[in-house]
């Protein structure tokens, strides 16, 4: 793959390659339409490749948070074209990489040090290349050493770069009036936290340290003095990306074995810690050749605090959503509903919640779940596409729900694609014995 010698950093030069990306969209939409007036039933999948490439190809050479959104858009399997997600989630691995030269001048700048000259061997080409950061394979004292350097200028270009995304956001998840701006600052918040290495070490240990003892789990260990605010170093974990573990034929066995420990990992740190690794895609996750599952990567954790932790899993409870007044109040309390609804929205959003929740919540009303089941994940997609296509949805408010949503339904959207993945069936309640 083709290495970039610099990243454009100023608001402007960043502003310019989005404005292009835009110009050949305009462009895909007159080519569509031109078509369709020649064959009335053409449908709109051309359309959706051709502009997923072209906004893919704009965003992966400026790297930094509009490649990031594009990546958490990804993991939204049910939310959008599958043009998108296809050439979104390509912002999990397959992104253009530094090149060596550009390599030594950021380690120069946050270390004061060349690679060659702190490590015993340094690849120069990195194994990993990712929106915010790309990872390299070093040695030091007979260990074997990951390396994660951040992308020049992408700490400082997180709020224009929000700026320029917004607009598109807006039309796409149908978000009216100033309200909205609650979501976007909750994702300028956590980004700033991603590209900020010194917490993300100090995050890695604390959760590491606390989910240690959960069966089949294994973590690298942290190197603070070979780190700094934008390189990170730590342990290398040998491993399969659980995205390709996926597509090999492994055991019922070994897939509910892993499933199970993604599992616990997850609801103890939600439930036990009250703070959760919120960027659960396959590029974080390792599977061993010893059947264990490697959490590698700690940069996105959200806190989940009393206001909304307590609501929010009180509808997870079938018994809950059934009655009418506890669903209710619940709604207002996580802002679902708003004392300014209409009737018809109150309505109309009342009826899509109590749909989606009792959809949503169904793995925790269970014993046992099988996150494998294609009824499960069939009457989500079926779900998806009937509100996708409501016109009723288009005239009213989207902004909908508690900030803290963004991050959490991010998570359990992302967490249950995994486990799907894993073709797994897990024990529910079985994460329990560890919060003792």
């Amino acid at each position: 793959m083709k290495t970039l010698d610099r990243i454009p950093t100023g608001k402007i030069e960043r502003a310019g390659k989005l404005v292009k990306t835009g110009v050949k969209i305009g462009g895909n939409y007159v080519k569509y339409y031109g078509k369709k007036l020649v064959n009335p039933e053409l449908t709109k999948d051309e359309l959706n490749e051709d502009n997923a490439g072209d906004i893919y190809d704009g965003l992966k050479s400026l790297k930094g948070s509009a490649l990031k959104v594009a990546q958490m858009l990804s993991m939204e399997k049910n939310l959008l074209p599958s043009a998108y997600v296809e050439k979104f989630s390509l912002s999990q691995f397959s992104v253009p990489p530094l090149s060596a030269p550009l390599v030594r001048k950021t380690f120069k700048k946050y270390l004061d040090k060349y690679p060659e000259d702190i490590f015993d061997t340094f690849n120069k080409d990195s194994i990993n290349a990712a929106s915010i950061g790309q990872v390299h394979k070093a040695t030091k004292n007979g260990k074997q050493l990951a390396v994660k350097i951040q992308y020049p200028g992408v700490a400082e270009s997180i709020s224009s770069d929000l700026a320029l995304v917004k607009p598109i956001a807006i039309r796409m998840f149908n978000l009216q009036g100033k309200d909205s701006d609650k979501y976007f600052k909750e994702v300028e918040h956590k980004l700033v936290e991603e590209t900020n290495y010194l917490l993300e070490i100090e995050q890695s240990k604390e959760i590491t340290e606390a989910c240690a003892g959960i069966p089949n789990m294994e973590f690298p260990k942290y190197y603070e003095d070979l780190s700094s605010e934008r390189i990170i170093t730590m342990d290398w974990m040998n491993g399969q990306h659980l995205s390709e573990f996926a597509k090999t034929d492994f055991s019922p066995e070994l897939g509910n074995k892993l499933g199970q420990a993604l599992w616990d990992f997850y609801m103890f740190q939600m439930h036990g810690l009250r703070k959760v690794h919120a960027d659960p895609h396959p590029g974080n996750f390792l599977i061993s050749d010893r059947g264990t599952l490697i959490a590698i990567d700690f940069g996105c954790i959200k806190e989940v605090p009393d206001e909304f932790y307590v609501p929010y899993f009180e509808l997870a409870k079938r018994e809950n959503i059934e009655n009418d007044t506890i669903f209710m109040k619940k709604l207002y309390e996580l802002e679902i509903l708003n004392t300014t609804d209409t009737p018809e929205e109150l309505k109309f959003f009342k009826a899509l919640f109590k749909e989606m929740l009792t959809l949503f919540t169904l793995p925790f009303n269970e014993e046992r779940f099988d996150f494998g089941a294609d009824d499960f994940w069939g009457r989500i997609a079926d779900l998806s596409e009937r509100y996708s296509k409501d016109d009723q949805i288009r005239k009213m408010n989207g902004n909908r729900g508690s900030k803290h949503f963004l991050y959490i339904n991010r998570t359990f959207f992302g967490l249950y694609n995994l486990l799907h993945d894993l073709n797994a069936k897990v024990e529910v309640n079985n994460f329990r014995k560890y919060l003792d």
